[in-house]
């Protein structure tokens, strides 16, 4: 979808050429993402106002009921402000709700520097390494038999790529679990769920990856049956920042 911008900053009626029908039922969540897409990729930018419904509708090949409700939505998420007589405006980054599952998908699909990810990685090894910690301290027999289990699934699973994947992402759930902090452990997972569906998350896969993986869950358990809050938050920040970094392949943005 493109837009052409006249200088005065308001877009165009034109929404490039119309999307392939879709059945009904899908028809206002095709919008919804549709409309989010074109703000994230910045073909509207902040400031800049929506076509009218009418012109919308007509793009789409709905009705204007069908745009309301999307407008609205896309509105719940931060991207637009709709206000009577001044249209639907672009709202700045800053506005976004980056948690809301269609915002943080658009984001990652269209990441081509990869800086989305580079933010995730950073977010998650803070969060997850104070979530770690509070495990480190709080933990009991009981849920250290957990802990061990998980790692030993890891272990058992290390020949099998989706099988290993999983069991990468159930010791770090596990972890969030036994914190206590729920808060967290939504955000993290949200964050982390999310990232794992992008196949640029995933990529570069080897043996030897997996093995440099699993020794740094080992350090992340042994700082946790220690009791060492500090060594369980530091294991789990650089175990997340490097395994990000071995997986991430150079994008033409990288400095040289």
């Amino acid at each position: 979808m493109t837009l052409d911008r006249p200088a005065s900053g308001a877009t165009s009626s034109v929404f490039g050429s119309a999307p392939a029908r879709l059945p009904a039922a899908r028809l206002g969540v095709a919008v919804v993402r549709d409309l989010v897409g074109v703000v994230i990729n910045g073909e509207v930018t902040p400031g800049d106002t929506l076509p009218p419904e009418e012109r919308l509708a007509q793009h789409f090949g709905v009705s204007r009921t069908v745009i309301r409700e999307s407008v609205k939505r896309v509105e719940e998420k931060g991207l637009v402000s709709v206000a009577p007589g001044r249209g639907t405006t672009v709202q700045p980054p800053t506005s976004w709700n980056v948690l809301d599952p269609v915002v943080l998908s658009v984001m990652v699909e269209n990441d081509d520097s990869l800086g989305v990810l580079d933010e995730l990685a950073v977010v998650r090894s803070a969060l997850e390494g104070a979530m770690s910690a509070a495990t480190a301290e709080r933990r009991t027999d009981d849920e250290l038999a957990r802990v061990e289990a998980a790692l030993a699934h890891m272990e058992e699973s290390i020949h099998d790529v989706d099988a290993y994947a999983q069991a990468d992402a159930d010791f770090h759930f596990l972890l969030m679990e036994l914190s206590g902090n729920q808060l967290a452990s939504n955000i993290t997972q949200i964050l982390f769920q999310r990232a794992r569906s992008s196949s640029r998350f995933v990529q570069n896969q080897t043996d030897e990856a997996f093995r440099l993986t699993l020794d740094e869950h080992r350090r992340i358990y042994d700082a946790i049956v220690a009791g060492d809050a500090d060594a369980a938050a530091s294991a789990m920040r650089s175990h997340i920042v490097d395994a990000w970094q071995r997986r991430r392949l150079p994008t033409r943005r990288d400095p040289s």
